[in-house]
């Protein structure tokens, strides 16, 4: 019976990681990354459409994203939506593709963003701390109405908390990657 607890957490504790790889996907490195334009949407015939389903995204150089519409004629949507989405990005139109160069960050500017990433890895850090609080709330009530001994509590515990430290260095490992991606010129 523990057990469903358990693999319940970890199955959350797997997609907390995975929405931070995604999370993470979206700052910005000194390279240009089509993951950037995750969250940017065209009225497509009346329809918001995710970017990458109307044009493919490629990148021909290291600080350079090239976006070719598969329809010429919402070139100009493209450019607009990016402008919208906030992202201090200055897309080029030259009328059949729209270019977005991305210049070198400044020192300050990789310090503002590995601050940033540390604070998002705290807050993911936060919630699979309050699942290990879940999963040893749910253990500790079985004990209570004698469900299970206290031993089956110290084990499961123990269990619980291995799993806990086992995905907030997981964290910790991709927050590093993430911050030596950042600082590299």
């Amino acid at each position: 019976m523990p057990q469903n607890f358990i693999d319940l957490g970890e199955e959350k504790m797997i997609k907390t990681i995975s929405v931070l790889e995604k999370d993470l996907g979206l700052v910005r490195t000194g390279r240009a990354n089509p993951s950037i334009l995750n969250n940017v949407s065209i009225a497509y015939y009346g329809v918001n459409t995710p970017l990458n389903q109307i044009a493919s995204i490629s990148v021909p150089e290291a600080q350079t994203l090239m976006i070719k519409p598969y329809d010429r004629t919402i070139l100009k949507d493209i450019e607009k939506a990016i402008q919208i989405a906030d992202l201090n990005l200055v897309p080029i139109n030259d009328g059949t593709v729209i270019r977005i160069n991305f210049p070198p960050l400044t020192e300050q500017r990789r310090k503002d963003l590995v601050k940033e990433v540390r604070a998002m890895a705290e807050n993911y850090k936060i919630v699979i701390r309050n699942i290990r609080r879940e999963m040893m709330d749910q253990i500790k009530k079985m004990e209570k109405d004698s469900q299970i001994t206290e031993d089956d509590l110290k084990k499961e515990s123990d269990n619980i908390q291995k799993l806990t430290d086992k995905f907030t260095d997981k964290i910790d490992g991709i927050i590093k990657e993430k911050e030596k991606a950042i600082m590299e010129i």
